[in-house]
């Protein structure tokens, strides 16, 4: 796995959000450089009203927050913007239209912090820049292997080169289902429980297979053969048989899991061995998890059958 890193400066922020939010740019326009740090978890968290709880954050003006301000004393007014301040907020939106306090203006200007107005709702602007910083600011990573729509459910097939991956996704698609990207996966965790993989550009639609080299499976098969993301599911490991662990038990009492970007994700091995038809082991597995994702587990079952019928005698 190769970790990605995303930088966010307040810049991009404003030049990706400026039509959808109407927003103008008053004040501190040397700080567009500043970057907004986190990750999907914390997404929350890097936006919101004003307070002072959270350092850090872009802090946004409503009515309330504007009428609150103003009933401040004058040096209560000054020790809380020296505290806002304090905490480095990225940058300061006047939401509403509402005319921005002088001292916060002033502020702006001072120590560089972008200040933005907007005409939409406080709550508006909130709900909609924390999608797009769950977005931007998601732990992501590169892995290696096929990424696959099996049945509606996201399938990674990894395992070492020669395998025969490739041959099995194609293989896959041959039988309906749907290819999302080969070789290079980028997947990007965009919510604390969901984890999404998606291709690269420069390889959207290919997959390549010895001996026939790049096939542009869209231009083959049709639209329906490719997806443009997928969530990962299930990831199903080939190994060669002879590879196999001579102790690797034939009924696990626990699913083997894999840890992709800090989420437990359910793991297959498949033994790969002449004679073998991995694409139907491979649907036969995609149907077991969609069991298991049900609340249906075939092995619990079984020892519970079992246990019965050894209390019965």
């Amino acid at each position: 796995m190769c970790p990605l890193t995303t930088e966010l400066t307040i810049q991009r922020l404003y030049d990706d959000n400026r039509d959808a939010l109407q927003l103008g740019w008053f004040a501190g326009f040397p700080g567009g450089e500043r970057l907004i740090s986190g990750d999907t978890a914390s997404a929350a968290d890097q936006i919101g009203h004003l307070n002072l709880i959270h350092p850090g954050r872009m802090q946004v003006f409503g009515h309330q927050e504007v009428e609150y301000h103003q009933r401040l004393s004058p040096e209560t007014r000054n020790d809380h913007i020296n505290e806002l301040v304090a905490g480095e907020p990225p940058a300061f939106i006047i939401a509403q239209g509402l005319e921005t306090p002088s001292d916060i203006f002033a502020i702006c200007e001072e120590k560089n912090i972008p200040l933005f107005s907007t005409p939409l709702p406080a709550a508006e602007v909130i709900d909609y820049l924390r999608v797009y910083l769950s977005k931007k600011l998601a732990q992501r990573v590169m892995m290696h292997g096929v990424f696959m729509d099996v049945l509606g459910v996201g399938v990674l097939i990894t395992g070492a080169s020669g395998l025969g991956k490739s041959e099995l996704g194609l293989e896959l698609i041959s039988r309906s289902h749907g290819l999302v990207a080969d070789d290079a996966v980028e997947f990007s965790r965009i919510a604390p429980n969901m984890i999404e993989g998606r291709s690269p550009k420069l390889l959207q639609n290919l997959l390549e297979v010895r001996g026939l080299g790049l096939l542009d499976i869209k231009a083959i098969f049709g639209e329906t053969a490719v997806r443009r993301k997928m969530r990962l599911k299930l990831i199903v490991h080939l190994v060669r048989r002879n590879a196999m662990d001579e102790e690797t038990e034939r009924l696990p009492f626990s699913s083997p899991t894999q840890d992709v970007l800090g989420l437990a994700i359910r793991k297959v091995i498949i033994p790969v061995a002449a004679g073998r038809n991995i694409a139907v082991l491979l649907e036969a597995a995609v149907r077991n998890t969609i069991l298991q994702l049900r609340g249906i587990d075939t092995l619990q079952e079984f020892i519970e059958r079992q246990r019965q019928a050894m209390t019965s005698d």
